[in-house]
């Protein structure tokens, strides 16, 4: 490992944080336009020392000892930074998704302050931070900055009630996991005096466990499984989605929620395997896979909101990344990762094109946008296509990880599960594009929005009129596109993350290569795609289309609530309901999460 590697972990944390202070410096006196190029640049800039570092992986894992600091042959004293291939594709992920927020918002906003820049980068430097650590007390501290950052940029619009609700419920159930997580830390401290990730492993290695380690391991997954958005603690993410300026929502759905699943990964890994009954941990994860999955799924296909929806196929997909990890095994955290790479460049054009919507129409309502955006139809050919990707076709990357996780389940349940979630999900995106943008179906009938938020009176982040979409909104949107395609191609890339997923699933290698620089040989998974995947991705994809023209159909016949059958309107309203947006049962459910998880890791 070279000494400029070694730099490169700490200036990606530093460089947006520093880019930050100086826009907040500027914010009084300089024009608009200087604020955005700075944060545009400054993004960039951490997007191209990411991708320096992902190079620089590819011969070890790059480890910084912040301070000067080295280990010694019987203890190790200070803050690590390891950035392995995983860790630094994330980084990289991130910082390309924040680059792509200030670009779209170049043009989209009337008129932005210093401080909606300096936070998202200063959004963008805590979930960096948060990905190379190697201290689990770091971890936590990046967490908290990364959450702040975020609860302020939801409730950017301090004007707008419903802002300061959905930041309010936002803020409450993430610090409330956050002090569980806190919790299982200080337990994890208590009993082994360790706070570094490759000093907890060894620590653990040299005795037995015990309900106090179970204990915290629960703490602290369940802390990030909050932030995760997994049932039962997803409450939050759709409120937040609903309310956050739509650039804002890229990185939400992208980035931060994803990273919640890359923690509890990353901690089990670093620290746990070995350590823990495998069978707990799978049992765990397995569960709220499902839950997250199933849950998810019927929650976008009710809703008629469109960021709701977005918002709830990301809760969906959550549980199918949980889904790749339940497996414990390279492959499984590979499909995860492809997967996850994927969504988040298809979930991000998707809620970049309902930002577009919003702009021009003041309006989110599937059924009040009915047809209105004829004129705009290459932004509706990208919403079909980020439809037919999220269902999973083939020579997507969401289609690639889809292929790799119907693998790695070995169980022909759980394929049906990840055909049934794609294809669901997919179908509720199809639809919204197919009559929002090209008029499909006939004029719906009026609907009660009594039961239901409906997205028909939204302010929008900006009072543009309906005409041309600025260049640099399009460029944003088809990059993400593009980069979901490109993630789906056969060929190195699939290389590449098996190698990483083999890298991040080796305990004994990360400890070793942080404590004493050895770098570990490790044997890959071979990744492509196969004929089985490629045959069910087109399934997938045609359920997807099929399911959408049928929704089209139905909700044409069933505008109005009261008309729906009684069954199905008991489960809406029963579904809406358990949905109250209260914190209060909220945070119940938090508890009851935090109670199942710690009894799926400790039944048997």
């Amino acid at each position: 490992m070279g000494g400029s590697a070694s730099a490169l972990p700490p200036l990606i944390v530093t460089v947006p944080i520093a880019g930050a202070c100086v826009l907040l410096l500027l914010g009084r006196i300089a024009p608009r336009r200087l604020i955005d190029a700075l944060a545009l640049v400054t993004a960039l800039a951490t997007a191209v020392l990411a991708a320096r570092l992902l190079a620089a992986t590819g011969s070890g894992a790059v480890v910084t000892w912040a301070g000067g600091w080295h280990p010694g042959p019987r203890f190790a004293v200070g803050i690590v930074l390891v950035a392995d291939r995983l860790g630094a594709a994330m980084v990289l992920l991130i910082a390309v998704l924040a680059t792509t927020a200030l670009l779209f918002g170049w043009r989209y906003f009337d008129s932005v302050r210093a401080h909606y820049p300096a936070l998202l980068l200063l959004f963008t430097a805590g979930m960096a931070g948060y990905a190379l650590t190697g201290d689990l007390f770091d971890m936590f501290v990046f967490f908290e900055l990364m959450s702040v950052a975020a609860y302020a940029l939801t409730g950017l619009e301090i004007e707008e009630p419903e802002a300061v609700q959905g930041g309010l419920n936002f803020a409450v159930v993430n610090s409330l996991g956050a002090y569980l997580c806190l919790f299982g830390i200080g337990l994890l401290y208590a009993r082994t005096g360790r706070l570094g990730l490759p000093q907890l492993s060894l620590a653990l290695s040299q005795r037995a466990p015990d309900a106090v380690v179970l204990i915290a391991f629960g703490l602290i997954a369940t802390g990030w499984l909050v932030k995760a958005a997994a049932v039962p603690f997803h409450f939050w993410l759709a409120d937040a989605h609903a309310v956050a300026p739509t650039p804002v929502c890229v990185l939400f759905s992208g980035a931060m929620a994803p990273l919640g699943i890359y923690g509890v990964a990353r901690v089990y890994w670093a620290v746990f395997d070995t350590v823990l009954p495998a069978a707990g941990v799978h049992r765990m994860m397995l569960v709220l896979a499902v839950c997250t999955a199933l849950l998810g799924t019927v929650m976008c296909v009710l809703q008629r909101h469109i960021k709701r929806l977005l918002a709830y196929s990301t809760i969906a997909h959550i549980g199918l990344f949980l889904l790749g990890l339940a497996a414990l095994t390279p492959e499984g955290v590979a499909a995860s990762a492809v997967y996850l790479a994927g969504h988040a460049a298809v979930k991000g054009a998707l809620f970049l094109m309902a930002g577009i919507l919003l702009s021009r129409y003041r309006s989110l309502d599937e059924v009040r946008l009915y047809g209105r955006a004829r004129r705009h139809r290459v932004v509706g050919a990208a919403f079909v296509l980020g439809g037919l990707m999220l269902s999973g076709i083939p020579l997507s990357g969401t289609g690639f990880g889809k292929s790799l996780l119907e693998e790695s389940a070995h169980s022909v349940p759980l394929t049906v599960l990840v055909i049934a979630v794609s294809a669901l999900t997919g179908a509720a995106v199809l639809r919204v594009g197919l009559r929002v943008f090209f008029g499909v179906g006939r004029p719906p009938r009026p609907a009660s929005e009594a039961d239901e938020t409906t997205g028909a009176h939204e302010t929008p982040d900006a009072d543009t009129p309906p005409g041309r979409i600025p260049v640099t909104m399009l460029a944003a949107v088809f990059a993400l596109l593009s980069a979901g395609v490109l993630s789906g191609l056969p060929g190195r890339f699939g290389r590449e993350v098996a190698a990483a997923a083999a890298q991040f699933c080796d305990r004994i290698g990360y400890r070793d290569r942080a404590l004493t620089g050895a770098v570990p040989v490790q044997s890959a998974p071979d990744l492509s795609w196969t004929l089985h995947g490629t045959v069910l991705g087109l399934v997938s994809a045609g359920a997807a289309v099929a399911l959408a023209l049928f929704g089209i159909h139905l909700r044409n016949m069933l505008g109005d609530n009261d008309s729906r059958p009684a069954a199905v309107a008991a489960v809406r309203h029963g579904l809406h309901r358990l949905h109250s947006g209260h914190i209060g049962d909220y945070a119940a459910w938090l508890v009851v999460g935090c109670a199942a998880v710690i009894g799926l890791l400790g039944v048997g």
